[in-house]
Formats: C-alpha cells, sequence, structure tokens
C-alpha cells in the first residue's frame, strides 16, 4: 500500500512538473507572439493600403502605377530580442521605431490593410546596413512638405534613404497631375498654396506606388 502511494505520489510529482514547464513556455511564447510574425523576414517592407480621401488619396491620385497596388504610406520591420518592430516616418511621431503590434492596430483601426513586400533574394544582402541607417535616422521630424531635407523625413523618403546605399530605390521627379484631367489635383494645389509654397511638380522625391513598383521587389501576401 505504502509502496502504491509512493508511485502515485512520483507520478503526480512529474505531472504537475510537466505541466509547470508547459505553462511557463506557453507564457513565454505568449509575451513574444505578434499576430502576423510568423510571415515576416528582417528587412521586409510593410505597404500600407491607400484611402479613397484626403491626404491619402490625394497622394494615391497622383503617383498610382500597378490596378492590384494602391498605397501611401511604408515601413521597414526589424526583429530584436525576438521582437519584431516597424521602423517608419508617420505624422504622428515623425521618424520612429514602432511595436509591430501597435503598428499594425493603427492601421486596422484606420480600416487599411498591410502588405508585405520582401528584396530579392540577389538584394538581401543590403538588409542589415539599411537597418543601421534606419535605426541612425529614427528622432527625425516628418517632413510636411514632401520637399526632400535632410532634417526631416516623409514614409518612402525614409525607406530610400535607409537603402541608398546599396542603391535598391531611385529617386524619380515627382508629378501631382491629376491623370483624368491632365491638371494639378485640386488638392495639392490647396495644400502647398497653404504653405505658401509652388508645388514642387518635377523636383527629386517617391513615394509608395513606386517603391512598391520595384523589380528588386517580390509580394509575399498580406500580414
Amino acid at each position: 500500500m505504502i509502496r502504491l502511494k509512493k508511485v502515485l505520489f512520483l507520478n503526480f510529482v512529474k505531472t504537475f512538473t510537466y505541466s509547470s514547464i508547459l505553462a511557463v513556455l506557453l507564457l513565454v511564447q505568449s509575451c513574444t507572439f505578434q499576430p502576423g510574425a510568423g510571415q515576416l523576414k528582417n528587412g521586409d517592407l510593410l505597404f500600407v493600403t491607400a484611402k479613397e480621401t484626403g491626404l491619402s488619396g490625394a497622394i494615391n491620385n497622383v503617383t498610382q502605377k500597378q490596378k492590384e497596388a494602391s498605397f501611401d504610406h511604408i515601413g521597414i520591420v526589424e526583429k530584436e530580442n525576438n521582437h519584431w518592430y516597424v521602423l517608419h516616418a508617420a505624422p504622428k511621431g515623425g521618424s520612429q521605431k514602432q511595436d509591430l503590434t501597435s503598428f499594425l492596430k493603427d492601421q486596422s483601426d484606420e480600416g487599411q490593410k498591410v502588405m508585405i513586400y520582401r528584396l530579392k533574394s540577389d538584394y538581401q544582402k543590403s538588409v542589415p546596413e539599411a537597418l543601421k541607417k534606419a535605426e541612425s535616422m529614427v528622432g527625425k521630424p516628418y517632413n510636411f512638405n514632401y520637399i526632400l531635407d535632410d532634417n526631416s523625413y516623409y514614409c518612402s523618403d525614409y525607406i530610400e534613404r535607409a537603402f541608398r546605399e546599396s542603391k535598391i530605390f531611385t529617386l524619380e521627379p515627382m508629378t501631382f497631375i491629376d491623370p483624368k484631367t491632365g491638371k494639378t489635383n485640386e488638392f495639392w494645389t490647396a495644400f502647398y498654396k497653404k504653405k505658401n509654397l509652388a508645388v514642387p511638380e518635377g523636383e527629386p522625391g517617391c513615394n509608395p506606388n513606386g517603391l512598391a513598383a520595384s523589380e528588386k521587389l517580390e509580394r509575399v501576401g498580406e500580414l
């Protein structure tokens, strides 16, 4: 009888120990898991779909290049200490390093989707230096004029600069012409008038749709 109790006690201890270890592992996993992160690779680019109105719609109106691609924001992901972050430049917060979960919540709250793009294998070697450069730009204010400035950045400008050393992307003459009318988009006319600036038609710049159209990238899917 005593022996039976001893066996039952030992089995209980083993079961309890196993359950405790499993509980700890699940707790650790819950602390490090981030929705959608399983699809990601260090250095992936996250493109946020554009809205149809306001600033987002105005950006897309004059920059959309692909029927299936319509974006107004972009960031680059970095894995650090088993946690995912998004490095990006946004009107709220400027150039920043944001927790992935928080970044995704911001986009979903606005009803926008996030698409994953990845540098093709031939260009993956540029990722480490790009991430270092992106880290070095964190803290800079947002460029609300969308005219290149070394002291402030807008979203695609921030990413282009991160990869500039490896020449992944190129600057192109900006256009603010509405393709439907052949004239400057009314939103941008009013936008720059309020700033007492001329519309920077033809000046060098970049935009999310232009970056997404790069042949050096491949589309992975939706996050």
